[in-house]
């Protein structure tokens, strides 16, 4: 079989005709110029399939091609090599039908979005571990001293609150300082250095210190086990996946500053909420505390939810579904309540700065 080429000698950037004719049964090219004739084994080039052409590269020391236009000759060439497993593994994928182009395509979004939803945030969560506690310091150093900044501190409530973690058993891995907000929002975050910010509104919503302990111990499990961090790193991990897919690096410094700033937002996962609530419970057991203390805290909470989103939407659980769990866990165990008088003279004290 014969056709028409250009070649490229490798020497220089002069391209030049040749005539090409291959034997089907031997596998030998034959290259014809004036100037010169060389046969070669197509077996020991490289194929690149691209279009309309077919590039054909041989050589060691200098590197040769062979640009060729003709389609049945291209078609012939291309099916000896195939007979002799020398496609590769991209002149296949092209070979494929539009439908399997499709599948693949879909199968590949499938892909990378399990990695996306799934194994990257797990991965990220996991890797906290190997983050050094001081860390946790910085981060939220960056964060607290700019917020506290543009907020009014209740200084007597805040003195009050403290005293009252003081009286407890937390279990806390680091010193837990905690700083009251005037606000009418009815919410508390906690940052990962062990503060911990309740607004006035919260507080303002509780009616017994057994609630208030709930509170204390829900948002001191959050520090302890670190969920500020892994959220963080989960959230990270998702910016730093899509980046190196769209090979956006630039945008990675912003995206850290933004996730800094939404400490105070941070939305945990329904794990981590139920890994807070059920820490939370064990505090108010080991600190002999009536454990109902918890459902009623969630009945305050509940009472200002005013949409109601389904579970499967929220990016923790509902109410609801918490007050559930923690239901069945305070009928499973038994519980020993004694009344300490000192916790609940510094709650009647924040009640009466209340009114």
């Amino acid at each position: 079989m014969n056709s028409s080429a250009i070649y490229f000698d490798g020497k220089s950037s002069t391209p030049q005709k040749i005539q090409l004719s291959f034997d089907t049964i031997r596998g030998v090219l034959t290259i014809s110029a004036p100037s010169f004739q060389k046969r070669i084994n197509l077996l020991e080039t490289k194929s690149v399939k691209n279009d309309n052409h077919l590039t054909l590269q041989f050589g060691e020391d200098q590197v040769q091609q062979i640009k060729i236009d003709d389609l049945k000759f291209i078609d012939t060439i291309q099916k000896y090599l195939k007979r002799n497993n020398q496609i590769n593994w991209y002149d296949k994928l092209i070979a494929f039908s539009t439908g399997t182009h499709i599948v693949l395509s879909l199968l590949f979004l499938g892909f990378i979005g399990a990695l996306y939803f799934y194994f990257v945030p797990f991965i990220a969560e996991k890797a906290v571990a190997i983050i050094p506690e001081d860390y946790d310091d910085q981060m939220s150093g960056l964060f607290i001293d700019e917020y506290l900044e543009s907020e009014i501190v209740d200084e007597e409530k805040t003195k009050l609150l403290n005293d009252f973690s003081q009286e407890l058993n937390l279990n806390n891995t680091k010193p837990l300082k905690f700083t009251v907000i005037e606000s009418s929002l009815v919410n508390a975050f906690a940052l990962p250095d062990g503060n911990i910010i309740v607004f006035t509104g919260l507080l303002d919503e509780l009616k017994s210190e057994n609630e208030l302990v709930g509170l204390i111990g829900h948002e001191a499990s959050h520090v302890n086990r670190r969920h500020s961090m892994k959220m963080l790193c989960r959230n990270l991990s998702g910016y730093l996946f899509i980046s190196a897919i769209f090979n956006d690096v630039n945008g990675i410094t912003a995206v850290i500053g933004d996730n800094i700033h939404s400490l105070q937002s941070m939305s945990y996962s329904r794990t981590f909420e139920k890994e807070a609530d059920i820490d939370a419970l064990a505090i108010l057991n080991r600190n002999k505390i009536d454990p109902n203390g918890m459902l009623q805290l969630f009945e305050r909470l509940e009472s200002h939810s005013s949409i109601e989103i389904p579970e499967f939407l929220s990016s923790h659980p509902i109410t609801s579904e918490r007050s559930n769990y923690i239901k069945e866990l305070i009928k499973k165990n038994e519980y020993e309540v004694k009344e300490n008088k000192r916790i609940n003279e510094l709650f009647v004290k924040m009640k009466k700065d209340s009114n």
